[in-house]
C-alpha cells in the first residue's frame, strides 16, 4: 500500500541557511500524526513543502505515490493563513472562491462544519478575532476532500474551551484513510488523537514514534516524550 507521504533525502536552504537536511519520512494512510519541535525547528517549512508551495528544495516528496506539484496539490489540503484575500472580502465571498479554486471541496461538509464552529459568514475577514479566524482556516482545510491534511498551528489562536471542543472532534471530520499531519505546541490536548508523533530537531527527523510504543514500551507521555527529545541540548543551541 503506498504511504500517504514519502520524502526522501529532503535538504532545504534559505538565505545560504539551512532550514531542513536529509529528511527521511514516511507516513502511512489514515493516520493522524503529530508534528512537533521547538520554534523555528522548520516545521512550517516542512509542511509547506509538503504543500507544494515552498520551492527551491533538494530531494524527493511523494504524496500518495505523486511527485508532481500539480498532482501532490490536487490531493493536499493546507491551512493557509488566508493572507492572500483583501481584509474586506466576506467570508462567503472566501468560501465561494474555495469552491471555484478546489473541485474536491464539499459544500455539505463545510456547512457542517460552518455550524459546529460557529463562522458568521456574513462578516468580513478583517472583523474576526484571531481565534475566529482560526476557526475559518479549520473549516475550509478540512472541508476538502483531501488525501492528505496539513494543520501548522491550528489552535494558537482559539480559547481552552474551543480548542479541546474541536481536537476531540477532528477524527469525526477526518475521512477514514485520508492523514493529517498536524503541528501545534499544545502537545498534552492533541495527544489523545495521535497515531504517531514526529519530532524535527537538528533541521531534521530526530524521531518518530507511533503514540501507543511511547505509553507502553516507554510508559511516558507524549508531551514528556517529546520534551526529553530536547533536553541535554548544547547551551549554544
Amino acid at each position: 500500500m503506498t504511504n500517504a507521504i514519502e520524502i526522501s533525502n529532503l535538504s532545504y536552504r534559505k538565505n545560504m541557511r539551512a532550514i531542513l537536511a536529509s529528511i527521511n519520512l514516511s507516513i502511512g494512510a489514515g493516520k493522524i500524526v503529530g508534528l512537533l519541535g521547538e520554534n523555528g525547528a522548520g516545521k512550517t517549512t516542512l509542511m509547506r513543502l509538503i504543500a507544494g508551495v515552498g520551492k527551491g528544495y533538494f530531494g524527493q516528496i511523494a504524496i500518495d505515490g505523486e511527485t508532481g506539484i500539480a498532482e501532490k496539490k490536487a490531493v493536499v489540503s493546507f491551512s493557509e493563513p488566508l493572507t492572500g484575500f483583501p481584509r474586506n472580502m466576506r467570508i462567503d465571498r472566501i468560501v465561494s472562491f474555495f469552491e471555484d479554486v478546489y473541485p474536491d471541496f464539499s459544500d455539505k461538509r463545510y456547512n457542517e462544519l460552518a455550524g459546529f464552529l460557529q463562522i458568521d459568514e456574513g462578516l468580513k475577514l478583517s472583523q474576526l478575532s484571531k481565534g475566529m479566524r482560526e476557526k475559518l482556516i479549520i473549516g475550509l482545510t478540512l472541508s476538502r476532500d483531501a488525501k492528505v491534511y496539513l494543520l501548522d498551528e491550528p489552535f494558537s489562536g482559539i480559547d481552552s474551551m474551543s480548542r479541546k471542543k474541536i481536537i476531540n472532534s477532528m477524527i469525526r471530520w477526518k475521512p477514514e484513510t485520508a492523514t493529517i499531519l498536524v503541528s501545534d505546541h499544545y502537545v498534552s490536548e492533541i495527544a489523545s488523537i495521535l497515531d504517531e508523533v514526529v519530532i524535527i530537531k537538528d533541521q531534521t527527523v530526530f524521531d518518530q514514534k507511533s503514540t501507543e510504543e511511547i505509553r507502553e514500551k516507554f510508559g511516558q507521555s507524549i508531551e514528556d516524550y517529546y520534551e526529553k527529545a530536547y533536553e541535554g541540548r548544547d547551551s549554544n543551541d
